[in-house]
């Protein structure tokens, strides 16, 4: 059986951990040569070694997302060294808790710096590459994006402008080839949520796992692996008559709620 991703060069934002790592080793265990972005060195390190052990091709960049000209210079060596620029997944994010009043403007320009801006810098280094060639691009948007989430304001207004830039770019590129989706998760099992739980509920993880794995009408936390099978999808050939879409791989979250 042929592999999905086969002679292409992915590149993955936020690489080196939880859904990014996931999409990282699902795209190299179908064939793509994975850049990985993120910095976190010890984290890429890790996973590059993983896919490399699995058979699979894979490099890491210690890269700030935020920084434009780093970026573009990364993608177009890569892309040089390549022959190719074929898919980017922008999963890189960062997350903040509070309301309209309690989130300070610093942290709002940070979450906007990085969710916004660096999935901004990296479809733009991106497109030039891609138009004519046949490319995709999937963001990580959230269910946040989509509808309101309690104490999420930051996080929310960040992840709906990922939404409405998905929708941007595929309606500016269709004609050039690109296809651009995005896939709106609800809660994913990851580290950062144990890490979430542990620092904000000492003694009562169980507890608290439970209950936000019960805000889910499926039942229970999505995995990583459920993301990476749905940007694999979007990724590859299989999705080709698919572009200015989100997915949501949410577990009923938006559609099956009932109070």
């Amino acid at each position: 059986m042929s592999k999905k991703l086969a002679g292409k060069l992915a590149a993955i934002t936020g690489g080196a951990s939880g859904i990014g790592r996931a999409i990282a080793e699902t795209f190299a265990a179908e064939g793509a040569k994975v850049l990985i972005l993120d910095v976190n060195e010890q984290n890429g390190s890790d996973t590059v070694e993983a896919i490399r052990s699995a058979g699979g091709q894979a490099d890491f960049s210690k890269t700030d997302i935020t920084d434009f000209a780093a970026v573009e210079k990364l993608f177009n060596d890569a892309a040089a060294q390549h022959g190719s620029f074929d898919v980017l997944v922008n999963s890189a994010g960062i997350a903040a808790v509070g309301s309209i009043e309690t989130c300070s403007p610093d942290e709002f320009d940070r979450v906007m710096n990085v969710n916004v801006k660096g999935t901004f810098n990296t479809c733009k280094a991106a497109v030039g590459l891609m138009k004519g060639k046949k490319g995709a691009i999937v963001n990580l948007a959230s269910v946040a994006s989509r509808l309101g989430i309690p104490d999420r304001l930051a996080y929310g207004t960040s992840k709906g402008a990922i939404l409405t830039m998905t929708y941007s770019i595929a309606t500016d590129y269709v004609k050039h080839g690109i296809r651009c989706n995005a896939i709106a998760p609800a809660r994913i099992h990851t580290p950062f949520v144990d890490g979430f739980i542990a620092k904000n509920y000492p003694g009562q993880e169980k507890e608290m796992f439970a209950k936000l794995s019960a805000t889910q009408p499926i039942g229970r936390m999505g995995q990583p692996c459920e993301i990476a099978a749905a940007a694999l999808f979007l990724a590859s050939d299989d999705a080709g008559f698919i572009t200015g879409t989100c997915l949501d791989v949410d577990g009923g979250f938006i559609h099956c709620k009932v109070n």
